[in-house]
């Protein structure tokens, strides 16, 4: 048994040397379809952190009438401490302090100074901010303000701007995750079609050898397995350099990445899930590799 493996292996070894040209090229096709699926991974990763950076600093605004009296906020504020056990804290902006809080953001720009100087009059409207335990309660906190007893004394709320920002950014993630899959899947069929290319090659440049194989009464297996092995080097090959050019990838995209997602470094994402990382690549390599020549050595050695 284990002289038998031993042969196998000595024959898929030479099958591949024999055909270094056309693997090579199996090996960079296998390459691509496996480095979407890795990129695929890690923006998934991406997307999921930097919506919850936006759900984190989200809250609920509620700004109030022009003529509401400062009592009466508080007291809606009081009072939505009072029944709503969503709600975390409350924190009332008066309209001067809202003034204020925009020239302190935009002293320095003068286009803002002088647009403000021009109005005249405090164009802000005091406001309370309002923070949940949990994200998906802001929704029901903007509906009870929007609808309920104090709707009367609000101007406007303004979760529904905040939650559309989230629901457009995953739309984008969705979309994008959605063409790298029929992009994925292309690829993937374009994959196939070289790796049985090249088995299909090694056989053809094989078959003295074959049918000597035949002649003194060698298993199906024993002909089939140097075939299966030359497609699994080939993805086992392209797995190893797509883990290094994507871990490459991760490390110098990660500083850059970071600007756009603060606190997220795809890096570390890479290093902490890198154990998920091999077993898609390697899946997707060596699975690849060997489903094709399996396939195609059934068919086409009729053994």
């Amino acid at each position: 048994m284990l002289t038998n493996f031993k042969r196998i292996l000595k024959f898929a070894g030479n099958d591949f040397s024999r055909n270094r040209g056309n693997n090579a090229a199996a090996i960079f096709v296998l390459v691509i379809p496996i480095l979407l699926a890795t990129s695929l991974f890690l923006f998934q990763g991406l997307s999921q952190s930097v919506i919850s950076q936006i759900q984190s600093k989200m809250d609920v605004t509620a700004f109030f009438k022009e003529d509401v009296a400062e009592e009466d906020i508080l007291a809606v504020r009081d009072e939505l401490l009072r029944v709503s056990s969503e709600v975390k804290s409350i924190q009332y902006v008066s309209k001067e302090k809202a003034l204020q809080d925009f020239i302190d953001r935009h002293k320095d720009n003068p286009d803002f100074m002088q647009a403000l100087a021009e109005v005249g009059v405090n164009p802000f409207l005091a406001s309370l901010n309002i923070l949940t335990d949990q994200p998906h309660q802001y929704e029901k906190v903007s509906a009870f303000l929007e609808s309920g007893p104090f709707s009367e004394l609000i101007e406007k709320v303004d979760y529904s701007q905040k939650k559309d920002t989230i629901e457009k950014f995953s739309n984008i993630s969705s979309s994008i995750n959605k063409f790298g899959f029929i992009l994925g899947g292309v690829l993937f069929l374009i994959a196939i079609l070289v790796v049985f290319n090249t088995i299909k090659l090694s056989i053809d440049n094989s078959k003295d050898e074959i049918t000597a194989m035949r002649l003194v009464g060698a298993s199906n297996w024993f002909i089939r397995g140097p075939f299966i092995i030359q497609g699994m080097i080939c993805g086992f090959i392209a797995f190893l350099i797509c883990l290094i050019v994507s871990g490459v990838a991760a490390y110098f995209l990660s500083p850059k990445i970071e600007i756009l997602a603060p606190g997220f470094s795809i890096f570390s994402y890479f290093i902490s899930n890198l154990g998920i990382i091999a077993l898609i690549q390697i899946g997707f390599g060596v699975g690849l590799g060997v489903l094709a020549g399996f396939i195609l050595v059934r068919s086409y050695l009729k053994v």
